[in-house]
């Protein structure tokens, strides 16, 4: 009898089991849409990331394969995700042949450099012109003439140009990659410039217009999108302070004036009743907004960034008008959809994944989550403001890993100060300012400046905290995509409350944080490099005593490197380059188990060669030149590389679409 009703409990709790199954699956069906951009990102950037290139009848097979996959298994969404990976591949394969951007082969100098400038880009001390060549293409080069010039203008000049770089080292920031899909053949330096014609355009007038009379870094950063109008210093600051985003036009400042221009209009329709009667004020309000926004793309010259933001204010603004709802993850997941496949390369950009990244994360909060609020008011709003950026601060945390190899500590302290400083007593200060300055009145820019300068003192004080920058390395990129797992399954996957454990029932979690924990422990336990080597064989890097050395220190093309090894090192960037020492002409960096030698010119190899084949202590052998020898071919590096303790090498990309020039 008591075996009749063990066996009886046990089918009972099969089928109980069973059934919740059913209904946790029967949930997750509802958010399928949701994950399409994870797993088409998935599929893009794995295309991007690879170290060969496919070729482009692999690439059409994926895209087909993919497309049928979706279609046929549309029913089974596991598979059909699945498919839609492979579809991402084979797009963004397919996208960059099409894209075929020209480059040139090697590096120009002493030319003369001519062509119409299609946009300008001022700094602090010198001023980036991208322009058209008949030539050369589109190259982007830098001047220190002091000289009015305009959009549209056709100028010559004499200068140098330079063949846009690959990475230098594993997963590291690929500059011919990003050449290539900005529609770059090659960088440089232009000086003694003359202007042959001289064109109006209209939006880069007003643009001009607005800078002389303002003459306000401000103005030329928050405004009128100028990337690089902050020094190096200030701009230093900032990072360490977490909000280097607000000196980049995006979504924070497309919220702001969208949300400005709504009120205003809103109140402005409010105020006839006959309208409002029709219609609700809000759809009016909101199209008015949008053709401000329009403005506003323009006369802060339409970066990438900027044209992304007003794209995602566009749908939003459209589901307001259409009275859905406009702050959901369904809305956010189909406008990166959108935004993926116009250009997937898209996805590659730190300010898409970041941007996207926090957009996830605040929404899972405030839709899925809805965390209780006190009642009062200030209380409210404090807590709403540290939830908020803290879910940000942690969702954009392994892509800032990612880029920049080092986490702002003070970054939640520094966004709770100045994100509602910027938003309410900045940003509107410079925009009163700089509409007075256009008419003449400079009070109010000047005002502008001195809430800048103390704002800027407290930064100062927050960034000379000590451990600031924490510089933790780049972490590999299985260790981001288990991370990008973790955080998806958190937002996306939909609990049952009716599942019988606590494990069961916050099943989301428990995947994050495993996914999480798997991928930090990868990081962790993956071995740093010992020896790095430029694509060039110009420069090179050796962990000595755990410092890092170089052979020089400085060289401009390979400007990037020093702080990009010393971020894979997990050391403090921008700190004085300590040299390696070399006996004879020739740098010998030793180690426990083998040795490696780097010739930096023809006569240490002519010299040396021979000898150094012949020497089985050598493990390795680099050189400026190349080195063609059949006695020691196995030790001879070609190409960019780096090398670890075990003597392992992993050779940098340089193969690949982007890396060759198109004749």
């Amino acid at each position: 009898m008591n075996i009749l009703k063990k066996s009886e409990l046990q089918r009972n709790e099969i089928k109980s089991y069973n059934t919740d199954m059913k209904k946790f699956l029967s949930n997750q069906y509802q958010n399928t849409f949701l994950w399409v951009p994870i797993f088409l990102a998935f599929g893009m950037a794995y295309y991007f990331s690879i170290g060969f290139e496919p070729g482009i009848i692999k690439l059409i097979i994926a895209f087909i394969i993919g497309i049928s996959g979706i279609i046929l298994c549309r029913k089974i969404p596991f598979v059909a995700l699945m498919m839609l990976a492979i579809f991402g591949f084979g797009y963004a394969g397919i996208y960059a042949h099409i894209k075929n951007t020209p480059q040139i082969s090697h590096d120009i100098h002493n030319i003369e450099i001519s062509g119409k400038i299609l946009d300008i880009d001022h700094t602090d001390d010198k001023i980036r012109l991208h322009i058209k060549s008949d030539e050369f293409g589109i190259v982007r080069v830098t001047t220190t003439d002091n000289i009015q010039l305009n959009a549209g203008d056709i100028i010559s000049g004499n200068g140098g140009l330079f063949k846009p770089k690959p990475s230098d080292m594993p997963y590291g920031f690929d500059f011919a990659r990003h050449a290539y899909f900005n529609n770059m053949t090659a960088t440089g330096y232009i000086k003694d410039i003359k202007t042959t014609y001289t064109t109006e355009s209209a939006v880069y007038s007003i643009r001009q217009y607005i800078k002389n009379k303002t003459n306000s870094f401000l103005t030329d950063s928050l405004l009128l999108g100028y990337k690089n109008a902050l020094n190096s210093e200030q701009r230093e600051i900032w990072n360490t302070n977490g909000v280097a985003h607000l000196w980049s036009i995006s979504g924070y400042h497309m919220t702001l004036i969208a949300g400005w221009l709504f009120i205003i209009f809103y109140f402005i329709f409010r105020c006839i009743p006959k309208l409002v009667r029709r219609i609700p004020a809000r759809i009016p309000a909101t199209i008015c907004s949008w053709f401000g926004l329009v403005g506003y793309v323009f006369i802060s010259g339409g970066g990438v960034a900027t044209l992304r933001a007003f794209i995602m204010a566009t749908f939003i603004m459209l589901a307001i008008i259409l009275g859905r709802n406009a702050l959901s993850l369904r809305m956010a997941s189909l406008t990166f959809i959108i935004i993926a496949l116009i250009n997937p390369y898209n996805i590659m950009r730190a300010g898409f994944q970041l941007s996207f990244a926090a957009i996830f994360g605040i929404l899972w909060l405030w839709t899925c989550v809805r965390p209780n609020l006190p009642n009062n008011k200030i209380l409210k709003y404090m807590y709403s403001a540290f939830l908020t950026t803290l879910i940000a601060t942690i969702f954009t945390a392994p892509f800032i890993l990612t880029h920049f190899g080092e986490i702002p500590i003070y970054g939640i302290l520094g966004n709770l100060i100045f994100l509602p400083l910027f938003s309410f007593i900045l940003m509107p200060c410079v925009i009163i300012g700089t509409i007075c300055a256009i008419i003449g009145i400079y009070g109010p820019i000047g005002f502008a400046h001195n809430i800048y300068a103390h704002l800027y003192s407290i930064a100062e004080s927050i960034a000379n905290l000590p451990f600031g920058n924490l510089s933790i390395g780049i972490p590999p990129n299985v260790s981001i995509v288990l991370m990008v797992i973790g955080l998806s399954c958190l937002i996306f996957i939909r609990n049952l409350d009716t599942l019988k454990t606590l494990v069961a029932r916050h099943i989301n979690l428990v995947l994050c944080l495993f996914f999480i924990c798997v991928g930090t422990a990868i990081w962790l336990t993956s071995p740093r490099p010992i020896f790095y080597i430029s694509h060039d064989h110009k420069l090179i890097g050796a962990v000595l005593d755990g410092k890092l050395k170089f052979n020089r220190d400085h060289d401009s093309g390979n400007y990037f490197a020093f702080d990009n090894w010393r971020k894979m090192n997990r050391e403090k960037t921008g700190t004085e380059n300590e040299r390696i020492t070399k006996e004879s002409g020739v740098y010998t960096i030793l180690n426990s188990h083998w040795k490696i030698v780097y010739l930096p010119n023809f006569s240490s190899v002519s010299k040396n060669i021979v000898s150094m084949c012949k020497d089985s202590e050598i493990k390795y052998i680099a050189s400026y030149f190349d080195i063609d020898s059949e006695n020691c071919e196995n030790k001879i590096i070609h190409g960019g590389a780096v090398i670890y303790k075990s003597g392992h090498i992993d050779y940098v990309p340089s193969n690949r679409l982007w890396h060759n020039p198109h004749e």
